[in-house]
């Protein structure tokens, strides 16, 4: 049996997140541990593996503990500390536990009604979370593009403002050698022969 689960981040940070399971010989989690981008998200799926009997009554005390916290920009999963989710000093570690619960296929189906309209809530209100803050994202690279052009724009004119200054500082200096060399020719020419 396979599952899954979405990880949404709508945090501006990038967050380290690390799955456990009270199981670990039962289920197989993968990605177990990540790195998520801010306002991204990562499907985390679970599989349980095949079992020898059905616990009886169906009942399951087995749990899973998503933890996550903030991590510096631009890291990799391997560059961090293996105690990033031990909870001393000011760390800020966000818990989440989930209980497993197993269903038999006839109760499944009318459960699986049930399911579906509350996920579709719940579905429906977490994409319009992920799509205003995709929005709100959108916005502020537009704006960073708009002003990385207008910068772009600026250097251009200061670059076309200190080309101009040059061709006249430089039209001045070829101005000035040419009065100095005919003021010397003029002199050299005018001298009278003493002869």
């Amino acid at each position: 049996m396979t599952g899954g689960n979405q990880f949404i981040s709508i945090h501006p940070n990038e967050l380290k997140f690390e799955c456990q399971t009270t199981s670990p010989k039962k289920y197989f989690v993968r990605p177990n541990t990540g790195v998520i981008q801010p306002w991204d998200s990562c499907f985390i799926t679970v599989t349980l593996q095949a079992q020898r009997e059905y616990p009886p009554d169906m009942q399951c005390k087995d749990k899973f503990l998503l933890q996550s916290t903030i991590v510096p920009p631009h890291t990799d999963v391997d560059e961090l500390p293996a105690d990033t989710f031990n909870k001393e000093g000011d760390k800020v570690i966000q818990d989440c536990k989930l209980r497993v619960v197993y269903a038999t296929s006839s109760s499944q189906q009318t459960s699986d009604v049930d399911q579906k309209n509350s996920s579709r809530s719940v579905d429906t209100n977490s994409i319009q979370a992920v799509q205003r803050v995709k929005e709100e994202r959108d916005a502020a690279v537009r704006q960073t593009h708009q002003l990385q052009h207008e910068l772009e724009l600026l250097r251009r004119r200061r670059n076309r403002n200190s080309d101009q200054d040059f061709s006249l500082t430089f039209a001045a200096f070829v101005g000035l050698i040419g009065i100095m060399v005919g003021f010397i020719l003029n002199l050299t020419f005018s001298v009278p022969s003493t002869e």
